[in-house]
């Protein structure tokens, strides 16, 4: 394909503007045309992109023929209805994360992208980020050693949710983070959260994650902290990491820390732990911008038929995981079981 693919985006709100100036800047791509049902947001975006056409009818994208790929950044309970409507008019769909409010939505959109060999990505940004893609190559290439722990503190003041509450608001950027980086999935979630505000969301979470190996993880999310705190600890039998997305420069730090086992003794209480500590390093990341990554991506997903790296089924993947996680937030902590088949199609 020599010309430009064509993108309508439906939502402007709070994530829309990101998306449609990274659109804007990437080859191969162009934005056509921008829906809302604010007309006060449309303004904006004729007054930045006036070449650009707006409207307050998302049909508009869906009928339009010359539109290739349609991409979504509206409240997740939406999610489900737009990216089937595109789906069905022949659309390519880039949906904002959570992909959807239920596995069974997922799966029906993942059937319906690959009955009509249409791209279906799910807009999981941080897996194209620079520290997280190098962290994924950490793990792979086993400088780690044995996986132990995955431990993230995700906090803020704020930004409180009225459909949804803060797991998947918050701990959905984990989860996709860890399934990305950790290459196992887990077999089992327990959670347990609260709401502080009457009649509102849980506010506030914990998640377990329990993995069929020796390792597990944990989500610590909340919209009620007096600081925001962005940091992730993967601890391995080799090295350790530290990431901390608030840092301006050395967002990740690598430890070459651990434990030794002295195993030669006669008893298990004898059993010695040593304690080793060698030398910290920082390394060199890719700074652009996750989002341009993501678009092209997206785009080279759409000219070369290739399978996105967040497709629909890493989009289900977490969706099972957030699914689970209310479920056991809702039976105050109860281990609920995933099925591991499924998690992995």
């Amino acid at each position: 394909m020599g010309s430009n693919i064509k993108i309508g985006v439906i939502g402007y709100g709070y994530w829309g503007p990101n998306l449609v100036r990274n659109f804007s800047e990437i080859p191969g791509a162009e934005i056509k045309t921008v829906s809302d049902f604010k007309p006060e947001l449309l303004a904006k975006v004729q007054a930045r992109y006036p070449k650009i056409n707006v409207t307050t009818d998302c049909r508009d994208i869906y009928t339009d023929p010359t539109i290739d790929a349609v991409v979504i950044a509206t409240p997740v309970s939406t999610h489900f209805d737009l990216a089937l409507s595109a789906l069905k008019a022949g659309k390519h769909v880039l949906v904002e994360k959570p992909m959807t409010v239920s596995s069974e939505q997922a799966m029906r959109l993942i059937d319906e992208a690959e009955k009509r060999n249409l791209v279906l990505m799910v807009d999981h940004t941080f897996v194209y980020t620079g520290a997280v893609r190098k962290m994924r190559d950490l793990v792979v290439s086993n400088a780690l050693g044995d996986i132990y722990y995955y431990d993230s503190v995700r906090v803020n003041l704020g930004l409180f949710q009225h459909d949804v509450n803060v797991i998947w608001d918050l701990a959905v950027h984990d989860l996709s983070i860890m399934s990305y980086v950790l290459q196992s999935q887990p077999y089992a979630v327990s959670a347990t959260g609260m709401s502080h505000v009457p009649g509102e969301p849980e506010n506030i979470a914990y998640l377990t994650l329990f993995f069929e190996s020796n390792l597990m993880a944990h989500i610590h999310v909340n919209w009620l902290a007096p600081v925001k705190v962005r940091r992730t600890l993967i601890g391995g039998s080799q090295k350790m990491i530290v990431f901390d997305d608030l840092e301006p420069s050395e967002k990740l730090k690598v430890y070459d820390k651990g434990i030794t086992l002295n195993g030669n003794t006669e008893s298990v209480y004898q059993m010695l732990i040593g304690y080793r500590t060698g030398d910290m390093w920082s390394p060199q990341l890719d700074m652009t911008e996750a989002l341009r990554t993501e678009g092209l991506h997206f785009i080279n997903c759409i000219q070369k038929g290739d399978r996105p790296i967040t497709d629909g089924e890493a989009g289900l993947r977490v969706v099972r995981i957030l699914e689970a996680a209310s479920q056991s937030l809702k039976q105050q902590g109860r281990l609920v079981e995933l099925n591991l088949a499924e998690v992995a199609a």
